[in-house]
């Protein structure tokens, strides 16, 4: 098992920025995105990284952004290191396999969610309300149940902490009604090719999310894209509605994490190899399954 990447060092490299996962970089006019094995769990970066986990990140999006590529524009340009503008090719052990070369979006401030199964914060919000983002449910819905349609469950992006879900009539406010309109159906259309597509390969995608920007008056889909990460990816063969599903991400440190009782607090406790080993695995195993490929 390779060793799990967290920081990333390019000297000469301007950097543009750093998520919980990705660092980025600016050069040439364009961003390099490369994903490391870092992995949160309650909003806070643990110090124990998942081996090849940024691997996964990267080339299923890369996965994706091919096979959708007739219903969107994206971000994407290449992966191949070769391509890449000459300064970066020296840090080629870095970079293979786990980074990108991407379009500069100026992109759009709003967090792009699709659900075809109640479940996390949508479950919570319908048990109080009877709603997930102010849209009515049909009542009697256990959790997991798959819903009468997918719908359109946006939220607005927070610097630190949970992303806030909204209506769609606070997105049309923010955007403007035919931003927003454009914004939710191709969410819907996108998230239903790929749905119908992952059944075929035994997962169901339950929920996910997209980011979209523009690059000079086009509007692409970016960031990542129907990962484990930004997606619930359960197994179709193991889905009974009623309660939590098994799942392809971190539900592994997740259940380590409130085995131990950890408050929650800083500093996030490390995890034993086996719990972090065996979270790698199931990020390989989503990519194997939907790609019919290994790593």
């Amino acid at each position: 098992m390779n060793p799990a990447i967290l920081e990333t060092d390019f000297p000469g490299i301007e950097r543009y920025g750093r998520g919980k996962v990705r660092d980025v970089y600016s050069i040439d006019g364009r961003l390099l995105i490369v994903a490391t094995d870092r992995i949160s769990a309650f909003d806070y970066i643990l110090s124990t990284g998942i081996p090849d986990k940024g691997k996964v990140l990267t080339q299923l999006s890369i996965f994706w952004f091919d096979f959708l590529r007739e219903l969107t524009p994206t971000h994407f340009l290449t992966a191949q290191v070769e391509d890449y503008p000459e300064p970066l090719r020296r840090f080629r052990d870095q970079l293979e396999g786990r980074s990108m070369l991407v379009k500069r979006a100026n992109m759009i401030e709003i967090e792009c969610v699709a659900r075809g199964y109640i479940s996390g914060s949508g479950w919570k919000e319908y048990r109080e309300k009877g709603t997930v983002c102010g849209i009515k449910l049909p009542a009697g819905l256990k959790e997991s149940d798959r819903l009468p349609e997918p719908i359109f469950t946006p939220a607005t992006k927070a610097q630190s902490g949970h992303d806030e879900n909204v209506s769609f009539e606070r997105v049309c406010e923010l955007v403007g009604e035919s931003l927003a309109a454009r914004l939710r159906d191709l969410t819907l259309n996108i998230y239903a090719h790929a749905a119908r597509y992952a059944e075929t390969r035994g997962i169901i995608i339950a929920d996910t999310k997209f980011e979209f920007g523009f690059v000079g008056d086009e509007l692409v889909l970016g960031d990542e894209v129907l990962t484990p990460d930004s997606s619930r990816f359960w197994p179709a063969d193991t889905y009974k509605p009623g309660g939590p599903q098994f799942s392809f991400d971190k539900q592994f440190v997740r259940d380590y994490l409130e085995s131990i009782r950890w408050n929650k607090q800083p500093p996030a406790p490390a995890l034993p190899e086996e719990v972090a080993a065996r979270t790698g695995e199931k990020y390989r195993q989503a990519y194997r399954v939907l790609t019919g490929h290994s790593l």
